[in-house]
């Protein structure tokens, strides 16, 4: 994999004051929540930092005396309606430049392996668009306590990574499909009915792989997707709700090396 070669952008705009953790920890945005006596918002910047594949972040976040959090060397743009609104508008400003990995400013977990695993599954690809899952046993196995959004496609069971890298322009088309489909983002039947009836079928009976779903979201937008199957059970799990803040706390307290 060539080094530096990928720009990180960050979605880090608050959900209003009905976020379940703005409204417990008292903030308006929760990127600001500290993970381990650290902001969740500098974990994710540390993490990209020392990813050798990254050269630059960019953080998309509507206040940008937040962006000081994230440590140096970062820019701040300001989001737009939604998500995948705010990736579009960053790309076609030219605030970022392909190719781009994207993830969340509540990737409190994330790490610079995760991240070199993702590019490097990525460019070796030959996709437009990625998006990073992991299994339900690699989650379950190591944290049965972790409750998770699972899509289940033919034998496979998996959860989002909140990792995406979209590596041309090509790739925005699924983008802008995605702006529509926002609101039933947690409804995996929803999702697979915007793309007509055979894979609905398909999702119903148990016969809509994996590879299958991916390879009619190519086919319908005219692009290429695939997925990256991330073998890390932490690359699962954003914070969300209190229980996740907990969750995460313990997992990092795991990973300090004994005194």
């Amino acid at each position: 994999m060539t080094a530096g070669q990928w720009t990180a952008l960050i979605l880090a705009a608050g959900r209003g004051p009905n976020d379940p953790m703005a409204k417990a920890y008292g903030v308006t945005n929760k990127c600001v929540i500290a993970i381990a006596a650290v902001p969740m918002l500098r974990r994710v910047a540390d993490a990209l930092r020392q990813a050798p594949s990254v050269s630059r972040i960019v953080i998309s976040i509507e206040d940008a005396a937040l962006v000081e959090l994230a440590g140096p060397g970062v820019q701040a743009i300001a989001p737009s309606s939604s998500a995948p609104a705010s990736v579009i508008a960053a790309v076609t400003s030219g605030a970022v430049t392909y190719p781009v990995l994207i993830t969340t400013g509540d990737h409190a977990l994330l790490t610079p392996s995760m991240v070199e695993h993702f590019c490097a599954a990525a460019e070796t690809s030959g996709a437009d668009f990625c998006a990073g899952l992991a299994r339900a046993e690699t989650i379950l196995a190591a944290y049965p306590q972790s409750i998770r959004t699972f899509f289940t496609l033919g034998p496979d069971r998996v959860s989002g990574c909140n990792l995406f890298a979209l590596r041309n322009a090509n790739g925005l088309k699924l983008l802008e499909r995605w702006q529509y489909l926002e609101q039933v983002r947690k409804k995996p039947w929803r999702l697979v009915a915007a793309f007509g009836i055979a894979p609905l079928i398909g999702f119903l009976t148990g016969s809509l792989t994996l590879d299958k779903a991916f390879a009619i979201i190519s086919r319908r937008l005219g692009l290429i997707a695939r997925p990256v199957i991330m073998p890390f059970a932490e690359a699962a799990i954003d914070v969300d709700k209190p229980a996740d803040k907990d969750l995460a706390e313990s997992i990092l307290a795991a990973r300090r090396p004994a005194p």
